[in-house]
């Protein structure tokens, strides 16, 4: 892990590479709330960067692990690559700026979320997503055609 005073340096002069988790069941996405910035209050996807020297495969295993409390047991789909700007990050007065790798990754239950980053869950449909106010827009882009 970057010590504080390095990883505020990196995320104001560079862009971050990340990964979101779309997790499906039965045509129904699970979102949570979040608890930080970017994005605080708003519903969004799981995901979060890919450290130094970590595989995409071992990022979305962590991620799934930290963020969902599950493991992996197949391939993801691919979604996309898609650009995240925000006006502010978890350093005051900082913007943040993330290319971040979406998936699909299909379930039939998740067990005892976590509550870190995400302080309330909530399953949507595409259309309901869409018309969402509480849905980032950075989160229905990955639905839209």
């Amino acid at each position: 892990m970057l010590p504080v005073e390095t990883f505020k340096a990196v995320v104001d002069a560079t862009p971050l590479i990340s990964i979101d988790l779309l997790i499906e069941n039965e045509g129904k996405y699970l979102l949570g709330r979040r608890t930080n910035k970017p994005a605080k209050g708003y519903f969004f996807s799981f995901g979060g960067r890919i450290l130094k020297n970590e595989t995409i495969d071992n990022a979305m295993t962590r991620i799934a692990q930290n963020e969902l409390n599950i493991e992996l047991q197949s391939k993801l789909k691919l979604i996309g690559v898609f650009e995240h700007f925000y006006d502010d990050s978890i350093y005051e007065g900082m913007s943040t700026h993330y290319v971040n790798l979406a998936y699909e990754y299909k379930v039939e239950e998740i067990p005892n979320l976590p509550t870190e980053q995400h302080n309330e869950y909530q399953w949507f449909t595409i259309d309901e997503l869409l018309k969402s106010e509480q849905v980032h827009k950075y989160v229905k882009d990955y639905f839209r055609g």
